[in-house]
């Protein structure tokens, strides 16, 4: 039996269930009589765990819904295909757990699944390739799942979108799970990317906060708005990393040169035997408990990197809660072209100023392996007129990557 024809079965169920209902309440118009039931409480709670129990689906034994869920998951690595371990995981209570605890993460799959493995670290051997479309009339960049354009057609995966917003001093891209929603205080909001006045350095604000140990490195930004989408949806906007880009006013120092610190990753993540912070469900944004929500918390400011480095190299000391470091990869002049070139292994086709590659900067205290030195953790180039590929890898996340990106797309005069 093909899964199509099980989600038809449950729709039939359920269709049959309504039918049924209304058939009753209309013979009870015709009759003229009352009946009255007793209350049992719960609402539309109880409706749908009584739909749920009549439904033959719900009744599977836990191995043979673990059993059917996991062959699904398994024969489905890619989009669209991946639409059916989703459509599981929307059949009830139930199915939803089961799918939950099958999915893995992209670290260990390599697979984008559910909106939340947008904020979960990328794979560790393979990068998840990507590519950005960008809409000049608009002023939006949208971010899809797949090689390029051409090769996915009309059935690219949406991963994100972002829109960018110019302001008096500083400009924001507004970052949302969906194209056509990019309010702050909405549902889909993901995060944003805020530049200084100059455009040289980058700050990524994420609408989640970071995971428990990493919350004294991360600055909760607040504004009091007098206007406000939805009153009942605080904009939250956690401070997870920084990009900069150095001057380069007399233009001596060749193609632009570029810092990111995350810190919301600890340099141990890309240790040995390191793992990255990884989210596995949304906070509730209403959920006030948070110890970086308090009033203490929102008022310390935001530990400083550099001046953070300087206390422990006068100790000797590396931490291994040091935010994660990554700088450009410095490209080669290539004499027969009189260019600056690197190796994109294929991936970018056009000569960009925007084109680079980012590795991770250590320091020899960190006992970081040299193969992970020299993995290129995030690369981003392009192929087309507004068209660019993005290929990231882990510690970082989709939705990290994505910011760290735009940062290229805004005019930089005092950095080329």
């Amino acid at each position: 039996m093909s899964f199509k024809s099980k989600l038809k079965g449950i729709r039939d169920d359920i269709t049959t269930t309504f039918s049924m209902a209304k058939l009753q309440r209309n013979r009870t118009n015709r009759r003229g009589r009352a009946y009255i039931a007793p209350e049992l409480g719960g609402g539309s709670e109880l409706l749908s765990e009584l739909i749920e129990e009549q439904s033959p689906w719900a009744n599977l034994p836990p191995e043979l819904l673990q059993d059917v869920i996991k062959r699904v998951e398994g024969s489905e690595t890619s989009w669209p295909g991946r639409r059916d371990v989703v459509a599981c995981a929307s059949v009830c209570t139930s199915w939803r757990e089961i799918t939950k605890a099958v999915v893995k993460t992209p670290e260990q799959c390599g697979c984008i699944t559910f909106p939340i493995s947008l904020k979960q670290p990328g794979p560790r051997d393979a990068p998840i390739q990507c590519f950005i479309k960008r809409e000049r009339a608009t002023s939006t960049y949208h971010l899809y799942l797949g090689l390029s354009p051409a090769l996915s057609g009309d059935m690219s995966k949406l991963l994100l979108a972002a829109k960018k917003i110019r302001k008096a001093t500083s400009t924001d891209f507004r970052i949302s799970f969906v194209g056509s929603d990019f309010c702050q205080t909405s549902n889909t909001y993901a995060g944003k990317l805020r530049s200084n006045f100059l455009g040289t350095k980058f700050t990524i604000y994420d609408s989640q906060p970071p995971c428990p140990g990493l919350k004294s490195n991360c600055k909760l930004q607040q504004k009091v708005r007098s206007i406000q989408v939805c009153p009942g949806v605080p904009a939250r906007n956690f401070n997870v990393a920084t990009v900069s880009y150095e001057l380069n006013v007399l233009r001596t120092r060749g193609p632009r040169r570029m810092h990111c610190i995350v810190h919301s990753i600890p340099i141990s993540a890309i240790q040995e035997g390191g793992v990255a912070p990884t989210p596995l469900e949304f906070n509730n944004p209403g959920d006030e408990q948070s110890p970086s929500l308090s009033a203490s918390k929102v008022k310390q400011p935001l530990i400083d990197f550099i001046s953070t480095s300087r206390a422990e190299s006068s100790d000797s000391i590396c931490s291994k809660m040091d935010p994660l470091v990554l700088k450009n990869k410095a490209p080669r002049w290539h004499e027969q072209l009189q260019c600056w070139c690197l190796n994109f292994k294929g991936r970018v086709t056009v000569a960009s100023v925007k084109n680079f590659q980012l590795v991770a900067a250590v320091e020899p205290c960190q006992n970081v392996p040299v193969e992970e030195q020299e993995k290129v953790i995030l690369q981003f180039g392009k192929i087309g007129k507004d068209i660019f590929t993005m290929d990231y890898r882990y510690p970082l996340s989709a939705f990290q990557a994505f910011a760290i990106c735009l940062s290229s797309f805004d005019t930089k005069p005092a950095c080329e």
